[in-house]
């Protein structure tokens, strides 16, 4: 069904809008307020998911002008690179955070065009992310050859004509040589940015930060495999630190950030006044020590050891976070944190995490969580209407519950270990509203089968779901990292 405010929800829209906000006489109505709730973006962020430092990538074009007659005896070396580089400044956006490192000995842009200049290119890729490589005419793989001893994630773009050696690119990527490659093979040009993606979320694993709200500190056995394998680091911050941070927030910037949430808010029903502007003081900390640690997830224990030890629940300071480009994680859950941080690397989106529960008699899932990310699309995206209610288990606290767009196609999957990635696809097909469960619900008709679905469920309830077909972007990270992708509907 889709979600309208009832008449209820517009009295008590009303009458809470007189009871909480001085000054709400002139309220937007149901609609988002693109101001409230949704502060800038930190200056420090790259790109959502990412401070400090831009994806280095070295593009290397490979032609051999000796090579023949394919794909044309007249072929113009730097006609087709300009042509290439043209396509590639028509996605400045999608590649702001992006450094294009040129490798020895070629001049930036110029091809490399002997086994011996890609040698010394594959003497350069140390310091690099990944490898972006432009096929451009025939006799190249002993070059291509060499470029993978380096060992570095590497995509190939080879558009029709560009040579014959597709015919060998998927030996080539089975073998063990080809562990780090993986081919593109299309005249669509801009698949040179989605080549990007798997590349950029290698990137934002070992630059992210996590930080873990807790007295009880993730053990050693868990930990240690994901920071060893992806560079993740982590600090616990203890409950005496968070309150510093708190007790820094003025309690006047608490209370403007509330009147902004209630403001943007379709409906404010349980929570006081009182447990808003806690939970946007406490929202506000979360960023102070975000940009303190130079982090970008926070998780707190608050289940756990953290249950009851804070002024208020972290869920605002969640949403908040993930709405900014940053992250915030439910129940010191690690799993969820890495995929996560992998979601925004790929998709430059934010996850929902849930607690499914399965309707077979529509081939669905229903994800359920208290707390639900407006700008699911991203920092710079649309932002979904919410209200702010309480925690529906706890009937406590203060949560956003959003409403989610029907029809978007969804991903959701979860990082069970360092070597392992459990996921499956579907489409939003409804936004339950219901006094069960958690309050920010949707319903997924699954792209499979529902029943092989729950048989083969495993490793815990919570799920990470991110708005858009991911499969193919993780699928790449899943061979760059040697990961096993498996889908839990076959």
């Amino acid at each position: 069904m889709n979600w309208t405010p009832t008449r209820r929800d517009v009295m008590r829209s009303i009458i809470a809008g007189s009871a909480l906000c001085a000054g709400c006489a002139n309220r937007r109505g149901f609609f988002w307020s693109e101001a409230a709730a949704s502060p800038p973006a930190p200056r420090s962020l790259v790109s959502p998911g990412c401070r400090g430092s831009k994806v280095r990538v070295a593009k290397i074009y490979l032609a051999n002008p000796a090579g023949g007659l394919w794909p044309t005896p007249k072929l113009n070396l730097n006609a087709e690179i300009a042509r290439y580089e043209a396509d590639l400044a028509k996605m400045s956006k999608a590649l702001a955070d992006v450094d294009f490192v040129a490798t020895p000995p070629a001049q930036k842009n110029a091809p490399v065009t002997s086994v011996e200049q890609a040698r010394q290119a594959k003497e350069a890729l140390a310091g690099v992310d990944g490898v972006l490589i432009i096929h451009l005419s025939m006799g190249i793989m002993p070059m291509l050859q060499e470029l993978l001893a380096a060992n570095k994630a590497t995509v190939l773009f080879a558009a029709p004509y560009s040579g014959h050696e597709w015919t060998g690119f998927g030996a080539l990527e089975r073998s063990k040589e080809g562990a780090q490659l993986d081919c593109l093979l299309t005249s669509d040009t801009s698949q040179l940015a989605v080549a990007i993606r798997p590349i950029r979320a290698i990137h934002h694993l070992r630059e992210a930060k996590i930080l873990n709200v807790t007295s009880r500190p993730w053990p050693a056995v868990r930990l240690n495999p994901l920071t060893e394998k992806f560079g993740t680091s982590v600090e616990v911050i203890g409950r005496e630190r968070m309150m510093k941070a708190y007790e820094a927030i003025p309690e006047s910037v608490a209370r403007a950030e509330a009147e902004q949430w209630i403001r943007g808010a379709t409906a404010v029903m349980e929570p006081s006044r009182d447990e808003v502007i806690r939970s946007c003081r406490l929202a506000l900390a979360f960023e102070k020590l975000m940009d303190e640690e130079n982090a970008t997830v926070m998780t707190t224990d608050c289940y756990g050891t953290m249950y009851h030890q804070l002024p208020a629940f972290p869920c605002v300071g969640n949403v908040r976070l993930n709405n900014m480009g940053l992250g915030g994680i439910c129940e010191s859950d690690l799993s969820c944190a890495m995929t996560h941080i992998i979601f925004q690397g790929l998709a430059g989106r934010p996850g929902f995490i849930s607690d499914p529960t399965m309707d077979t008699s529509q081939d669905s899932i229903i994800l359920a969580h208290c707390l639900g990310s407006m700008k699911m699309d991203g920092p710079d995206g649309s932002a979904a209407p919410y209200k702010l209610r309480s925690i529906m288990e706890r009937q406590e606290g203060c949560v956003p519950q959003v409403r989610m767009r029907v029809g978007q196609k969804v991903t959701q999957a979860i990082l069970v270990d360092a070597d392992n990635v459990r996921y499956f696809t579907g489409s939003i097909i409804d936004t339950p509203e219901t006094e069960r469960g958690c309050r920010t619900q949707i319903t997924v008709k699954i792209d499979g089968d529902s029943r092989k679905l729950w048989l083969n469920w495993s490793h815990g309830l919570h799920r990470v779901t991110c708005y858009g077909d991911v499969r193919e972007d993780l699928r790449r990270l899943c061979k760059f990292k040697s990961i096993t992708m498996t889908d839990e509907t076959a």
